[in-house]
């Protein structure tokens, strides 16, 4: 199953035109991809490994405006996972409905701060993001 994160379109998310500016929307995959670790990983055992996953790759396609006041529903999950990435899918959708706002495939590098350098994505972190992906 997929993992819900709902964001209300307020005024400061707008441009001139009156709908979400792009830039906007890597604000709102980030909001949920960290929900998503919150509420569907083990995030404290992340956070104390010393590792992090880093975006290297977002592709994003735009299919309609969203304006203020509507309400959008960030569906996320694991895409594929690989030995040195992995990538997560993302769509934004009208809350309540298939109309689909934006998606974007999210691709990350696992990180380790200590090694100053990208690592395989392997152990515990690779067993997590399976359990995370979805079937």
């Amino acid at each position: 199953m997929k993992h819900i994160t709902r964001i209300k379109v307020r005024g400061y998310h707008l441009d001139l035109y009156s709908h979400v500016n792009n830039a906007r929307y890597l604000e709102f995959l980030e909001e949920a991809r960290w929900t998503f670790f919150e509420e569907r990983g083990d995030l404290p055992w992340f956070l104390q490994s010393g590792l992090a996953l880093v975006v290297v790759n977002i592709n994003i396609n735009y299919r309609r405006a969203a304006t203020m006041g509507e309400e959008l529903a960030i569906e996320t999950s694991v895409k594929t996972i690989g030995h040195r990435s992995a990538v997560m899918h993302q769509a934004v959708k009208l809350a309540g409905t298939e109309t689909l706002v934006a998606e974007a495939d999210v691709t990350f590098v696992v990180y380790d701060a200590k090694l100053d350098k990208a690592v395989p994505l392997e152990g515990q972190l690779k067993e997590l993001l399976a359990a995370m992906q979805d079937q």
